[in-house]
């Protein structure tokens, strides 16, 4: 091992240390008794351990070619981090999709929940619980008045996800966890008392939103040019042009409906429109599943068939990797996300489905392509392959590396991957597909528009306020006009306009293919990139 993987790991150890949630996230072991320190001094150390790691993996010289490549990968993760904590982004970030508080909530998720041991870990941590959030206003306080805060919009929704995870008659979250598992005596007793406490802190901390954060919020959700770039680039891991990227989302979106329009046909009969083609899949029994656990195990099925089928033909998979579980996630959120296995594979990777409070049926061909995206060939292989070659990765790109222009790149092309493979030949299946890529690029339009307050262009081909410039509430509604949200797949999480530039809560991911976009892959061993990294709602 060489110098620069030597620097890696010890990181990787030290940022653990420092970032316990994150580590059951990254499945490193160790941690799963402690939560972060979230008062303005642990961000500080946070940052300084990043400052130091980035200064000296600068000035070490990297000896092989594997070398460089993690070197470069690392000055350039690490390096933006610290821009974004300079700038004041970490310690404000408060928003629907991405935030400590989120962090801390979700981080239960992913705990072994057999055995006195692990079960007497959830406890430390529930116990906990009311502390770290405590801290966690401080420094939202203090970043406030230092001018870095989020929009009064973003304070008011993350209140009431605080009121769905703490209310009885909705997630319950808390006093749900405790419910599920197998405690006596003392333990018991300990469990109880910290969900009672982890519920009133949480219900309190949206109290806090409401009545501290949002007066002192932004009014004005647009994130702004200077914002925005950075956020961009700590997303996709490149600066872009942002003017040209916009006028893109435009052409891209309306490709995708001809595209649909073409399906639509095959479904509906010649000149049948978009919608006459959903309207006919919704109304046909055989693609609707009724009830949460039935269209689990119908996900369940879906992901197993495709590890089997893409195993020895199209891909060579890891064994550690043939196994995938997906599971109903205890909250309403309403998103379908990944989350990796630990670093041992004691947890398997998982996909998760947060049904929304009311939601009793599901269409099945909207979701294929959520299967396949989430699954295999899309983040399940390309992250779960990457736990395996520590002959090739240091620790750092196995558990930390993390670009989401580069993990939903490979995403996103892994379901047009399925589709040349002859996976979505039902062209239900199919326009399922292209509805998930038109909300894709229907959000390109929005986000960007939105936050850099551009004008709509006046020749736009859906006719959508021309001339005019984006505000909140038509982002929020632009979808209507367009493919990009027509079907309203229940798969889809919220616009990125709802997080404005914020991180994706950790799941990892790396790429992997014989095959470069735009080509039919012949079979190939699955290569492995140089990053993994971590997502959560799409």
């Amino acid at each position: 091992m060489g110098r620069i993987d030597d620097l890696a790991d010890r990181y990787v150890d030290e940022w653990a240390a420092l970032n316990p949630t994150g580590a059951t996230y990254a499945g490193i072991k160790g941690h799963d008794d402690q939560l972060d320190d979230l008062s303005p001094d642990g961000f500080v150390t946070r940052a300084d351990l990043t400052r130091r790691t980035l200064a000296a993996i600068t000035a070490t010289e990297s000896s092989t070619e594997p070398e460089r490549v993690a070197k470069e990968a690392m000055v350039e993760r690490l390096g933006l981090e610290l821009e974004r904590y300079d700038a004041g982004e970490v310690t404000s970030e408060l928003n629907v999709i991405s935030s400590a508080l989120h962090g801390l909530r979700m981080v239960f998720d992913l705990m072994p929940t057999e055995g006195e041991a692990a079960i007497t870990n959830i406890a430390a941590r529930l116990g906990q619980f009311p502390a770290a959030l405590e801290q966690y206003k401080v420094t939202l306080r203090e970043a406030a008045e230092a001018g870095h805060v989020s929009s009064r919009a973003q304070m008011i929704e993350v209140a009431k996800q605080c009121d769905s995870w703490t209310d009885p008659d909705v997630d319950n979250f808390f006093h749900g966890l405790v419910d599920r598992l197998d405690a006596e005596g003392t333990l018991a007793a300990e469990l109880k008392r910290g969900a009672a406490a982890a519920t009133a802190a949480t219900a309190a901390f949206g109290e806090f939103l409401r009545k501290t954060m949002a007066p002192l919020g932004r009014e004005k959700q647009a994130a702004g040019r200077e914002r925005y770039q950075l956020a961009s680039r700590y997303f996709l891991g490149a600066q872009v042009d942002l003017d040209e990227t916009y006028a893109w989302g435009f052409d891209e979106l309306a490709r995708l409906e001809s595209d649909m329009r073409g399906v639509s046909a095959r479904i509906a009969g010649s000149g049948a429109s978009i919608d006459d083609a959903v309207a006919a899949l919704d109304a046909d029994p055989s693609r609707r599943i009724e009830g949460k656990e039935e269209f689990r195990d119908w996900m369940q099925a879906l992901a197993d068939k495709a590890l089997v089928d893409l195993h020895g033909t199209h891909f060579e998979i890891p064994e550690p990797v043939r196994r995938i579980e997906c599971c109903l996630a205890p909250t309403s959120d309403g998103g379908i996300y990944y989350t990796a296995p630990s670093e041992d594979f004691s947890r398997p990777g998982r996909m998760w489905w947060a049904v929304p409070q009311g939601i009793t049926a599901f269409s099945t061909w909207r979701e294929v392509t959520t299967v396949y995206h989430e699954g295999v060939p899309g983040h399940h292989l390309q992250i779960a392959q990457t736990l395996v070659r520590a002959e090739l990765l240091n620790r750092w790109q196995r558990l930390l590396s993390w670009s989401s222009g580069h993990g939903e790149g490979w995403a996103l092309y892994s379901e047009r991957l399925m589709d040349d493979l002859g996976y979505l030949e039902d062209p239900g299946h199919k326009l399922g597909m292209l509805d998930g890529q038109a909300l894709r690029a229907a959000r390109v339009i929005v986000d960007i528009g939105m936050h850099l307050e551009l004008e709509i262009p006046r020749d736009n081909p859906f006719g959508f306020h021309p001339g005019e410039r984006w505000t909140p509430s038509w982002a929020g509604s632009s979808c209507a006009p367009t493919a990009g949200c027509r079907t309203k797949s229940s798969a889809s999480s919220s616009t990125a306009t709802s997080a404005g530039p914020a991180r994706p809560r950790r799941t990892r991911w790396a790429s992997a293919s014989g095959s470069r976009p735009g080509t039919r892959p012949r079979r190939a061993r699955v290569r492995t990139s140089t990053s993994r990294s971590s997502t959560r709602p799409r």
